[in-house]
């Protein structure tokens, strides 16, 4: 079990930043990939980016490239995702996820995340 709690969330007009972070319940060099993920009003939940733990390699939705940046703190057993230059497309619900390295997801309760234009 991975219990993860995000902070962070908040509102912003459009070209601010806000920063997520995700803190796990136990190391992560025993989970395999952390992601961040949202849920924009009316829509489905969608990548936004993951990080694997143990190589640091990244991926990103290609409507954030360039504009957000995860990263992770093992010595805090914390994930963060950094977004910049937002806009009101990016108003979403943004939840956290782990996966082991068994298969198994754990998702965080989710932070709200608003851009005003």
């Amino acid at each position: 079990q991975v219990q993860l709690v995000e902070s962070g969330g908040g509102l912003v007009q459009a070209g601010g930043s806000l920063r997520l972070s995700c803190l796990a319940s136990r190391s992560l060099f025993s989970i395999n990939v952390m992601g961040w993920y949202r849920r924009p009003p009316g829509k489905q939940r969608e990548l936004v980016a993951t990080i694997i733990t143990s190589s640091g390699s990244t991926n990103y939705a290609d409507s954030v490239k360039g504009r957000f940046t995860i990263s992770k703190d093992t010595a805090k057993d914390t994930v963060s995702l950094q977004m910049n230059s937002l806009n009101p497309e990016d108003t979403a619900v943004y939840y956290c996820l782990a996966k082991s390295y068994s298969g198994s997801q754990y998702w965080g309760q989710g932070t709200q995340g608003t851009v005003s234009s």
